[in-house]
C-alpha cells in the first residue's frame, strides 16, 4: 500500500511539472507572437495578392496550399535548423535576420519604387499570362511559399530570441506553437479577407432583409478599397519590420549608428507628450524613422540587386 502511494505521489509530481511546463510554454508563445507582431501583419497583409484574380472556386484551395507549405517552412526546415544553429553558432543568428531584414527593405522599396514610377516587367507579365491558369496557380503559390519562407524565418528567429525556457526541449516545442498559431492567424485571417465578397454577393443576393442586401452590397464594394489598403499596409510593414531587424542587427554588431540617433529622436518626441501616451509616440516614431531607413536602404539595394546579384545567380544556374 505505501509503494502504491508513493508511486501515486511521484505522478501527481510528474503531472505537476508538466501541468507547469504546459503552463510555461503558453507563456512564452504569447510573448514571443507578440515580439514577431509586426512580421505577422506584414505577412497577413502581402498574401491576399497570391489569389487576386483566380475564380472564387479556387481561392481557398490556394490559400490551403500557401497554408501547408508555411507550415513545412516552420516546422520541417526552419525550426530545427534554428535550434541547430542557437546551440552550435549562436552567432549566425543576428546576420541571418539581418539578411532577412534586407531582403523585406528590398521588396518594400521595390514597391515603392514601381508605384512612383509604373515600368513593365517582364517577368511579372509572364506570371501574369493566364493562358494556362493551373501553371499561373502553381506559380503564384511557389511564389507565396517563397515568400512565407523569408518571412516565416524572421518570425520564428525573433521568436527564438524571446522565448525564455528553462530546457531545450521546451524551447523547441515553443517554438513549433508559435508557429502554429501564427500560421492559423495569418492564413484564417487570409482566407476571411479573400471570401469577403463572396459572402457580401451571396447575402446582397439572397437575403430576404433591405439591410442585410445593403450590407452585402457595401461588403462587395468595400473589397477592392480593402485589398488596396493592405497592399499599402503589407509595403509599410516590409519597410519597418525590415528596417527595423537591419538598424537592431547593426546595434548588436557593434555598429550603433543608426540604432541610437534613432531611439534618441523617439525618448525626444516622447518627452513632449503627456505620461500616458509617451509609449504609443516613441513606438511610432521609432517605427517611421525605421521605415525611413528601410526605404533608403531598399532603394540602394536594388540596382545591388537587379543588376549584381540576379544576373550572377542567373550565371551560376547556367553553368550548373
Amino acid at each position: 500500500m505505501s509503494g502504491l502511494l508513493a508511486l501515486l505521489d511521484d505522478v501527481a509530481a510528474i503531472a505537476k511539472v508538466a501541468a507547469t511546463s504546459v503552463d510555461d510554454i503558453a507563456a512564452a508563445a504569447s510573448k514571443a507572437g507578440a515580439k514577431a507582431a509586426g512580421i505577422v501583419i506584414d505577412d497577413a497583409a502581402v498574401t491576399p495578392k497570391y489569389v487576386h484574380g483566380f475564380a472564387p472556386a479556387r481561392e481557398l484551395p490556394i490559400i490551403w496550399k500557401i497554408t501547408k507549405g508555411s507550415i513545412f517552412n516552420k516546422l520541417v526546415i526552419l525550426l530545427p535548423g534554428l535550434m541547430l544553429l542557437a546551440q552550435f553558432a549562436p552567432w549566425a543568428m543576428t546576420p541571418l535576420l539581418m539578411l532577412g531584414g534586407a531582403y523585406l527593405c528590398f521588396e518594400g522599396a521595390e514597391k515603392v519604387f514601381h508605384a512612383l514610377a509604373p515600368h513593365g516587367d517582364a517577368h511579372v507579365e509572364e506570371d501574369m499570362d493566364v493562358k494556362d491558369p493551373a501553371h499561373l496557380e502553381e506559380e503564384k503559390v511557389r511564389g507565396a511559399i517563397k515568400t512565407d519562407f523569408i518571412l516565416s524565418a524572421e518570425i520564428m528567429t525573433i521568436s527564438l530570441a524571446a522565448i525564455e525556457v528553462p530546457s531545450l526541449w521546451m524551447q523547441a516545442v515553443t517554438l513549433g506553437v508559435v508557429g502554429l498559431m501564427i500560421t492559423a492567424v495569418v492564413y484564417g485571417g487570409v482566407a476571411l479577407i479573400v471570401k469577403m465578397d463572396d459572402v457580401g454577393l451571396h447575402l446582397a443576393s439572397t437575403s430576404g432583409l433591405a439591410v442585410v442586401r445593403g450590407l452585402g452590397r457595401g461588403l462587395v464594394q468595400a473589397m477592392p478599397k480593402l485589398m488596396k489598403g493592405l497592399s499599402i499596409v503589407g509595403t509599410a510593414a516590409m519597410l519597418w519590420v525590415g528596417g527595423n531587424i537591419v538598424t537592431h542587427g547593426l546595434h548588436e554588431l557593434g555598429q550603433h549608428w543608426p540604432y541610437e540617433p534613432i531611439h534618441h529622436l523617439a525618448e525626444q518626441a516622447a518627452h513632449g507628450v503627456n505620461e500616458g501616451m509617451q509609449g504609443l509616440v516613441s513606438w511610432a516614431v521609432t517605427a517611421g524613422l525605421d521605415g525611413v531607413f528601410g526605404l533608403v536602404f531598399g532603394l540602394i539595394l536594388i540596382p545591388v540587386v537587379l543588376r549584381g546579384i540576379v544576373p550572377l545567380v542567373g550565371l551560376i544556374k547556367g553553368k550548373a
